[in-house]
């Protein structure tokens, strides 16, 4: 360490990650100066560069998915579990800065960016807007609403770069319909289609993970030890971050939870591993694993399930679940954290603003940059086998819930109708659902 020559250092420690099995664990994250004035967080990742290779105190294997230093594990399952949880605490951290408003280094096995999303404050973003070779990213999908780019064309994101300096006018127009959907674009100076797993598209997903707006301001970085950026990620995190935290989910909690029209209820609470959203299980009766169970998977909605909002059928889905399966004496419903289609309410409300203005609701979704539907449906599955269902019997109009569960390897014995009938606020919204999203009404 002491060749190291550190100028200086603190360590920082995150709260304890309590556990059922044993006392909780301390994650330290050490700072070391170098002489150069460079910076390294130990509890982030980064890739060899050769102001790393070979310096004490390095181990030479380091990259971007570097393990947690543990004692070896005979189980590939435990060493599985602790590499999820390490993933899930980096890029947990990198979604809580940028909410902040504070940027981070995404960066790939090629490349690194620093990256704010297009929601940070205007006087954090204006930092960003002075450096050079500056751009901002957006979904494919919203680059075709722009006319930038074809839907086709095979990219997950576009980087727009500009001939005139960024401005928080320029960002708006590209980024945020809501803002401005009407205005002239700004002067192009290049559209380049990225992958997803490049540091630029990364950091669009990373914004998705924070429920904001699809869209970053991005900055190249040679170098990214050179940046004294809070966080450093790697795109491979961010892009696994999801199917990372539907594996870590554990049961933390149960309780009985009489319900109108559902006494003999018990609610099961799950959580994953890096401390975030807990999805629920709504046990109604006796549920005998050994049989196929009546079983729903509903994505939680604040406005119809709480409000009774009239623009969707979801509460009404919601309380009929419940009674069906009061009825027949047992069933699941899986309340799972999931607010509009997966982009959260905020976007979800921005969306309903967009719809006001004469999109349905695919397409409100499509000029915010987010696909038809953000949804992932392991976490359902994972719950499913806690609670030994290896069979269901899935109450859906949704064939594409069925397909999942399948993949997940959940056997969909019958697809049991769930309709209910419309109104006049959420009639266009069911026919475009059975129209455009291939629903069985």
């Amino acid at each position: 360490m002491a060749r190291l020559a550190a100028r200086a250092w603190r360590v920082r420690a995150s709260p304890p990650i309590n556990s059922r099995q044993g006392p909780g664990i301390m994650i330290v994250s050490l700072l070391f100066r170098f002489r150069s004035g460079q910076e390294y967080h130990s509890s982030e990742p980064f890739g060899m560069t050769s102001k790393t290779r070979g310096v004490p105190g390095f181990p030479a294997s380091l990259n971007s998915l570097d393990r947690p230093v543990t004692q070896p594990s005979s189980s590939p399952t435990a060493l599985s579990d602790l590499q999820d949880a390490a993933l899930l605490t980096r890029v947990a951290r990198g979604i809580n800065e940028i909410r902040l408003g504070a940027p981070v280094v995404v960066r790939s096995d090629r490349e690194a960016v620093l990256m704010l999303p297009a929601e940070a404050p205007p006087e954090t973003l204006a930092g960003l807007f002075a450096r050079p070779g500056g751009g901002v990213v957006l979904t494919a999908r919203r680059a075709a609403v722009l006319g930038l780019l074809p839907e086709a064309a095979g990219s997950e994101a576009v980087v727009v770069r500009l001939r005139e300096p960024l401005t928080e006018a320029a960002l708006a127009r590209l980024a945020d319909p809501c803002l401005d959907r009407e205005g002239p674009l700004p002067a192009l100076d290049s559209v380049e289609g990225v992958a997803a797993l490049s540091a630029a598209g990364a950091a669009v997903g990373l914004a998705k993970l924070a429920r904001l707006l699809p869209a970053a301001v991005v900055v190249p970085l040679p170098d990214p030890l050179e940046e004294t950026a809070t966080q450093i990620l790697a795109a491979a995190d961010i892009h696994e971050y999801q199917m990372a935290a539907a594996r870590s989910l554990r049961q933390v909690g149960e309780a009985r939870v009489p319900l109108a029209g559902a006494e003999d209820t018990r609610i099961l609470a799950f959580r994953p591993a890096d401390g975030g959203t807990e999805h629920v299980a709504i046990l109604v009766g006796e549920v005998d694993p050994a049989k196929p169970i009546l079983t729903r998977l509903h994505s939680e909605c604040f406005t119809g399930d709480l409000l009774g909002s009239l623009r969707c059928d979801c509460g009404d889905q919601l309380r009929g679940a419940i009674e069906a399966m009061a009825a027949e004496g047992a069933g699941v419903l899986l309340y799972l954290a999931q607010e509009g289609r997966g982009i959260g309410l905020v976007n979800k409300l921005r969306a309903y603003q967009l719809q006001d203005q004469g999109f349905d609701t695919l397409d409100a979704n499509g000029q915010l940059g987010f696909d038809d539907d953000e949804r992932i449906y392991l976490p359902a599955a994972r719950m499913l086998a806690h609670l030994g269902i290896a069979q269901v019997r899935l109450l859906t109009n949704n064939p594409l819930k069925v397909e999942a569960l399948a993949r997940h390897g959940v056997d969909v014995v019958e697809r049991v109708p769930h309709v209910y009938a419309p109104n006049p606020h959420n009639l266009r919204y069911l026919e475009t659902k059975a129209r455009r999203g291939g629903h069985l009404f």
